[in-house]
Formats: structure tokens, C-alpha cells, sequence
């Protein structure tokens, strides 16, 4: 999948933030096998593409503290 890192730092402020999340996201569903859309939806088979998709297509959202 092309990934748009602009696209994606519109919605991660900074790209060692997307990094940490992906990862982060990544790892959850390597644990939990939860996903934000159906399997069959995604065109990547690893999770950390998986969890970039999702970023970029905004499932996933960022709370600033």
C-alpha cells in the first residue's frame, strides 16, 4: 500500500508519534486479534501495515494530553 506520511502527520503530530502508535496499535492486535475493519478489507497482511492503514484512514484516534 503507498502510505501518505502527510496525509498521516495531519492526523499524528509528529512522525515519532506515528511511529510509537503504529507500533503500538501493531502489537494489539498481534494480542487481542481485534481489528478496526474486517480482515478481508485491508490490503496488507502484517499488522504494523495494518495499523497504518487504519491511521490513515483516521480509525484511529489521538488524544493529546
Amino acid at each position: 500500500m503507498n502510505y501518505s506520511i502527510d496525509k498521516m502527520l495531519n492526523i499524528v503530530p509528529s512522525k515519532y508519534q506515528l511511529v510509537y502508535i503504529a507500533s503500538q496499535r501493531a502489537n494489539q492486535m498481534d494480542e487481542t486479534k481485534h481489528y478496526q475493519m474486517k480482515e478481508n478489507e485491508y490490503k496488507s497482511e502484517k499488522n504494523l501495515d495494518r495499523a497504518l492503514e487504519e491511521i490513515q484512514n483516521n480509525l484511529i484516534h489521538i488524544k493529546e494530553k
